[in-house]
């Protein structure tokens, strides 16, 4: 059920990682129920426009030939090859039209799970005198954590909220769980803003 409507401040931003075709139900890399947190993150993303706050979001934009494609010696099935409808953000996820775009895993040599990787966002949003990065989006286990252990190491106070993300696998979910906690990540169970 989607959280109370949250409360953003100055120095807030709403983050969307890569809530992409590939990684929803019928998708290339598709995560159970992925497409059941779209109602939670568009709430959040109305809620971040209400008040003012930037969305940004995150895809990720792979080569033909991707490192982390299995057939190239990775983990995963080829997924969110650029240009291809796969890589399209889902249909029903309602970003603003002046929702920043970050762009990442392009490189030809290895991934990039994090957003902060090497896309000067974490520079760009200290500039923009960002503090607080709530996050929701695809895979809780894989880019989401990454994400939000690259934000807090970057010094910003990372909350994900749990209803807006799925994992790869229950166990991995947990385990991203625990390593967020210990990053000093909020795990945010209710939706609410704290």
């Amino acid at each position: 059920m989607p959280a109370k409507v949250p409360k953003f401040e100055p120095g807030d931003i709403f983050l969307v990682v890569d809530t992409q075709i590939d990684f929803c139900p019928g998708g290339a890399l598709a995560i159970e129920e992925g497409d059941q947190i779209l109602g939670e993150l568009n709430l959040w993303i109305r809620a971040a426009k209400d008040d003012g706050v930037p969305v940004y979001a995150s895809r990720d934009w792979h080569p033909k030939t991707h490192v982390s494609f299995s057939d190239y010696g990775g983990d995963w099935p080829a997924h969110c090859i650029q240009d291809t409808d796969g890589a399209r953000f889902h249909p029903a996820l309602e970003l603003p039209y002046d929702a920043v775009i970050v762009t990442k895993g392009v490189r030809f040599d290895r991934d990039q799970n994090s957003v902060f990787d090497e896309t000067g966002l974490a520079d760009w949003l200290h500039r923009q005198g960002v503090k607080r990065i709530f996050v929701g989006g695809l895979a809780q286990d894989v880019c989401v954590l990454a994400s939000i252990l690259d934000g807090c190491e970057a010094g910003f106070k990372m909350h994900l909220i749990l209803g807006a993300t799925r994992p790869v696998s229950q166990e991995g979910g947990k385990k991203a769980l625990e390593s967020m906690r210990a990053a000093g990540a909020e795990i945010m169970e209710i939706g609410r803003l704290s």
